[in-house]
C-alpha cells in the first residue's frame, strides 16, 4: 500500500487550516473565558565582573543596553496565542462586546 498524498500539498492545508482556526479564535472568543492579553519582553544588560581571589568573579553591576519594547507576539490568557498588536487589539474587543 503506498501513500500518495503529496507532502507540499498536505503541508499547505494543514497551515491554511491552523490560519483559519488562529483567525477564528481571534474574531470569536470563548465568551466564558477570562481575556487579558500578556507579551514576553526581553531587555539586555551587559554585566561586569570583579575578580576577588578568595570569591572568583563576583558581579561588580549591571548596565541595561536595550530599552524595553512592546513585543512583536502577544497572546491572551485565554489560550490564543501568537496574535499581532492588532489581532490581539481585535481579539480583546471582540471578548468585550460579547460581555
Amino acid at each position: 500500500m503506498t501513500d500518495d498524498r503529496d507532502p507540499e500539498a498536505t503541508l499547505e492545508q494543514w497551515q491554511a487550516e491552523m490560519r483559519a482556526e488562529h483567525e477564528d479564535a481571534i474574531e470569536n472568543p470563548d465568551p466564558d473565558a477570562d481575556h487579558r492579553i500578556e507579551g514576553v519582553a526581553q531587555v539586555n544588560y551587559r554585566l561586569y565582573y570583579d575578580y576577588d581571589p578568595d570569591e572568583g568573579l563576583q558581579r561588580a553591576r549591571t548596565v541595561e543596553v536595550d530599552e524595553l519594547t512592546d513585543p512583536e507576539l502577544r497572546s491572551c490568557s485565554c489560550g490564543v496565542r501568537g496574535m499581532t498588536p492588532e489581532e490581539a487589539l481585535a481579539h480583546v474587543e471582540a471578548a468585550h462586546s460579547q460581555s
